[in-house]
């Protein structure tokens, strides 16, 4: 067998497959979000508007989220004023506010 004439295909088999490797490993990393790099090394973010509506939904719900958890520490707090009084004290405000008289 003669390996010159071999060398040629084996060279262009070996092109075509780590170019193809090259093309599907980037593929996966665009996909997944990780970074790309140039021909300096440095990281390259591909740019994505779903990534940036996403981001944007999440803010808009963490917002929502912060102000309900403020609202249900507010009721807690309040229930916690009320378990702790005194018995006296709260049946006296119960009744204060059974009298008719003046409602503020």
């Amino acid at each position: 067998m003669d390996f010159a004439i071999l060398t040629p295909a084996v060279i262009g088999v070996g092109v075509v497959s780590m170019s193809l490797a090259w093309v599907v490993n980037t593929w996966i990393r665009v996909k997944n979000g990780y970074p790309l790099e140039n021909s300096w090394g440095k990281a390259i973010y591909p740019k994505s508007t779903v990534a940036e509506e996403r981001v944007s939904l999440l803010t808009q719900e963490n917002a929502q989220l912060r102000a309900e958890v403020g609202s249900l520490k507010d009721r807690l707090a309040n229930v916690e004023r009320i378990v702790t009084d005194s018995g006296y004290h709260l049946t006296h405000e119960i009744d204060r506010l059974r009298e008719p008289g003046e409602i503020n």
